[in-house]
Order: C-alpha cells, then structure tokens, then sequence
C-alpha cells in the first residue's frame, strides 16, 4: 500500500519478516519524465510483493524509474537489481559500494569478531543465517557513484546528498532545502535507535556518527523521513536525545569494565 506525504512524494511501507526491524520505508518521488525509489526491502518475495503492489497503486513505470540507495545493507539495497529496468541509474555511495566488490569477502568482520571473543564455531553459524548475505541482491548491478554534496534532481525534487558515516560508513541522507526535507536513510530514527557498525580498528564508527549528528543539526528541516517505522519527530530534539543514548550506553560499558 501507497501512502501520500506531499504533492508526488510517496511511501511504500515494506514488511521485513522476523526482522525486529519489522518494516522498510521505500520512498516515491513522481518526477513526469523520470521517477525515483528511495531505497527497497530485502531480497525476499514478500519484500517484492509488497513494492509490486505499492508501485502499481502509483502507477509508476519501472522503464522510466531510477533508484537510490541510502546505504549498503540488504533490507535498503536487497531488492534493487530485482526492480531496475537496463534504463535505470542506480545512485549509491561510493564507500559502501566497495562492500559488493567481487575481491572484498566478509573476512575482515570474521577477524574483528574473533578478536573481541566472538566463538568461531558460532561466528560461522551466525554468518550463515545473517539477512545481509541472505536477502541482498542476486546479481551487482552498475551503480552511479555518490559523493558528499552530490545532487539528484527529479520533478520538482532537488536532493543534495550528506555523508553521513556511523551507521555504515558510507551512509548517505537526502537533503531537500526548499521544502525542508531530510530522507535520513538509517542515520535518525525516531522509535528505535540506529545501530553503529563496526567490522575493524580502522575506524571509530561511534565518534563518525556523533560528528555526522553534528552536521546535520543546524539544517531547517520540517520533515524528516526515516527508513523505518514512524516519521513524526523534530530533528533537533531527536538528535540530543541519540546523544544522551549514547553517552549513557558508554558509561555502562565503562561501569562493566
């Protein structure tokens, strides 16, 4: 089902079984000549299901559709090879699209978790049933590369892109600056928390997502559009509360130590 937030803007509510996620928010922009999908479900049928029925209720042409993808893992990226059409661009970060590289294997978050005491007998077993192996997309598709500050237009829609590392480290929001919209991808979630990936030392995810809640703070945003669950929230004040969560969850690890 197809619900409308504004004049050709749409969400497409996707369910994520036994997923605690329990749904993805795909978003329609209708743009007359060219239409695009903000992020897409898993690699599942009840994921395609759920966006073929969405996408016929709008009556959008997959011929005529490009996609972007807010960030690497599946339950965002997991339907999109399944969806494009040979004339869709497919926008993605450059970072998180080194992830679907052919030569980069999971190897180096095995070795991260070993490290830190994670059992390799249950490692292994965990790693076969996780959803970002099991439901992304079953062939790489050729992506349009994303960068900090990039613009994607469609209709009346102009969304510059904002890095926006932590959750994946190249995660990315949507900026539109005229009507004051913020697609916050996985970065700002209003009922759940967003969780901080970490696959090695090379890298202090926490401290990026702090800095990329720094960023976005100061943007007149009067709506923001989350890629789960409810979107009724003020940026602002959901920022300090993220904060709070953290700093509070730090200090219980320190209290443990």
């Amino acid at each position: 089902m197809a619900d409308e937030i504004m004049k050709r803007l749409y969400r497409i509510v996707v369910p994520l079984p036994n997923s605690p996620l329990k749904d993805l928010n795909s978003y329609v922009i209708k743009g007359g000549d060219r239409n695009l999908i903000i992020d897409t479900g898993f690699n599942r049928g009840v994921c395609y299901e759920a966006m073929q029925k969405g996408l016929a209720e709008l009556d959008i042409d997959l011929n005529k559709t490009d996609f972007m993808l807010t960030h690497m893992h599946a339950d965002h990226t997991g339907l999109v090879a399944r969806l494009a059409s040979e004339t869709s661009k497919i926008y993605f970060s450059r970072i998180d699209a080194k992830v679907f590289d052919k030569d980069v294997s999971w190897q180096p978050l095995i070795d991260f978790a070993e490290i830190n005491g994670f059992p390799a007998g249950e490692l292994q077993k965990a790693l076969a049933s996780h959803p970002g192996l099991k439901y992304s997309p079953e062939e790489i598709p050729v992506f349009t590369l994303l960068d900090d500050g990039d613009v994607i237009e469609c209709g009346p829609y102009r969304l510059k892109c904002i890095a926006t590392p932590g959750h994946t480290q190249g995660h990315i929001c949507l900026y539109e600056k005229d009507k004051r919209i913020l697609f916050s991808g996985d970065h700002i979630l209003f009922d759940i928390t967003p969780h901080i990936e970490s696959w090695a030392y090379t890298t202090n995810s926490l401290a990026d997502y702090m800095a990329s809640l720094d960023k976005i703070y100061n943007l007149p945003v009067n709506l923001v559009l989350p890629g789960h669950r409810n979107f009724l929230g003020d940026l602002k004040s959901r920022i300090d509360e993220l904060k709070i969560h953290h700093r509070e969850r730090a200090d219980e690890v320190l209290n443990v130590l």
